[in-house]
C-alpha cells in the first residue's frame, strides 16, 4: 500500500470522539496519524494501520524520487 504524508484516510473504527477521518503525519516502520476532529495524535504500526484503513478521502502530493 503507499502511504504519502498528508494523506486523510478512513478507519474501519471509530476513534471514541466519533470520527472516522485521520491525517497522516509521520512516516516510517510506524504510521503517525491525527484525528482530524480532536487533533490527538496516535502512532501505529505499519501492519496494523494498513490493515485499519477503509478508503483514502484525499491523497497527499506525490514525492519526487
Amino acid at each position: 500500500m503507499e502511504i504519502r504524508l498528508g494523506d486523510v484516510v478512513r478507519l474501519r473504527k471509530q476513534h471514541p470522539c466519533g470520527s472516522f477521518e485521520w491525517q497522516v503525519v509521520r512516516l516510517g516502520a510506524d504510521i503517525g496519524i491525527r484525528c482530524r476532529t480532536c487533533s490527538r495524535r496516535i502512532l501505529l504500526e505499519r501492519s496494523v494501520f494498513e490493515k485499519r484503513v477503509k478508503t483514502f478521502l484525499s491523497r497527499g502530493p506525490e514525492e519526487d524520487a
